[in-house]
């Protein structure tokens, strides 16, 4: 792996970790239409380790009151949100510990199934954005919301869901504001990442310094598109929704397709 190849798959999963297009399908699909070779572990490691920094740093001040008052004072509005988190990471995590290795043996190269993905789940962001009543703020949200969020989650290990995107169009289907179900995903998506990230670095963590280089400018790359990444979100659903994620999401389908199609002849 060259260093522009660590940069670019770094700023896809910033973007990807984030925004609602599926951080997944992209460090699969962008390799295969250039034609480069697979990631290795470790680096997929750099990469989510990167996007955990991100959200850290941008909500390092929620975290601390969340944790505070989750322990001091667990029935007020923040004190709740630990809770709420901690619920709602019960199911991803469950789900992926069974069956994250057989969804990507399923999935790692079934290009043309990922693009039905991504555009299925375009529709449904795009409908699903029209008709929410987005009437509840986060402070107002209850423990059932949160477990049906978390629940949702568990889908996110097939690429092309996006684990964001399907946190944030269940949030808007529960009735929360743009804004909190866009927050509620990023406060939520520390423990996931965490957790499947100190379990593969475990795993991996032999590799690490033969890749230290690659390792270090993917994990830096991420973070910081991250960072940015999280901030353009919660900007642009104040004003524009999720329609735009949708348009990229049939974009990149329709890209895939056509890749595919050229490449079968």
């Amino acid at each position: 792996m060259t260093a522009f190849q660590a940069i670019f798959l770094g700023i896809l999963q910033g973007l990807g970790e984030f925004l609602p297009i599926s951080s997944s399908a992209h460090l699969i699909i962008f390799p295969w239409l250039f034609g480069w070779k697979e990631h290795s572990l470790v680096f997929d490691v750099a990469l989510h380790l990167g996007t955990l920094l991100a959200v850290l740093v941008y909500f390092w001040k929620d975290y601390l009151d969340i944790v505070v008052q989750g322990i001091a004072k667990p029935k007020s509005e923040k004190g709740k949100l630990l809770w709420f988190i901690i619920v709602a990471t019960i199911p991803g995590a469950l789900f992926g510990y069974l069956f994250e290795n057989i969804v990507e043996e399923v999935f790692r190269k079934q290009y043309l199934l990922i693009a039905i993905v991504l555009a299925v789940f375009g529709f449904i962001l795009y409908y699903v954005d029209s008709i929410a009543k987005n009437k509840i703020e986060l402070s107002k949200m209850n423990v059932l919301q949160a477990a049906l969020i978390g629940v949702s989650q568990a889908f996110a290990l097939f690429p092309g869901i996006s684990r964001s995107g399907i946190t944030m169009t269940t949030g808007l289907l529960l009735g929360l504001k743009k804004e909190a179900a866009a927050k509620f995903s990023f406060l939520m998506s520390a423990p996931i990442i965490l957790g499947a990230g100190a379990v593969s670095l475990l795993k991996n963590i032999n590799h690490v310094s033969a890749e230290f280089s690659n390792f270090a400018i993917g994990f830096f790359t991420s973070a910081i598109v991250g960072f940015l990444a999280i901030h353009f979100l919660l900007g642009i659903v104040k004003k524009s929704g999720f329609k735009i994620f949708a348009y990229y999401r049939f974009f990149l389908a329709a890209v895939i397709l056509a890749f595919y199609l050229l490449r079968a002849v």
